[in-house]
């Protein structure tokens, strides 16, 4: 006689879990828009830190000859959000809410940029969430050169709360 399977409770999720940090990673660097402009992703430190990287090719360049805009925010787009997710779990929703571009000089050449929560900032945010409330963190990422020189500034405002 089969054994009688009981209904689990159903949860709705606001977004689905992140993968395993190798898959995310592997995924990120084959997502088409990534793999066509020539974005490339590197991880550190327990994918808590971001490096994107794009070498300037035929196919990204604008009409001017240097990296299309799109693409340069194209890869410092999620970052900050799956860093904050990744290390804040599955109890809380995080989403991107808006962001903004600066073009400072044009681009050439391989451009790179840096994403990092320092911790004492991830906690003051889980403080914020925990006491009740939304949370909209603002983090500031610079796109540079080689030569280190700013290419362009981002500013992205994330949304953070507790679930339930």
């Amino acid at each position: 006689m089969p054994t009688p399977v009981t209904p689990q409770p159903q949860v709705a999720a606001s977004h689905p879990p992140l993968p395993r940090a190798s898959i995310l990673l592997r995924l990120m660097n084959l997502y088409p828009p990534y793999l066509g402009a020539g974005i490339r992703v590197r991880h550190f430190e327990n994918f808590t830190v971001f490096e994107s990287r794009m070498t300037l090719r035929v196919w990204n360049r604008n009409y001017f000859g240097s990296h299309f805009g799109g693409s340069l925010y194209s890869m410092c787009d999620p970052f900050y959000a799956l860093i904050l997710a990744r290390i804040l779990g599955s109890d809380y929703i995080v989403w991107d809410k808006a962001a903004s571009i600066r073009f400072v000089r044009p681009g050439r050449g391989t451009v790179r940029a840096r994403f990092e929560i320092p911790r004492e900032r991830v906690e003051e945010i889980r403080a914020a969430a925990d006491a009740g409330g939304k949370v909209e963190p603002v983090f500031e990422v610079q796109v540079v050169d080689r030569e280190g020189k700013v290419v362009a500034e981002l500013e992205k405002v994330l949304y953070v709360r507790r679930k339930g």
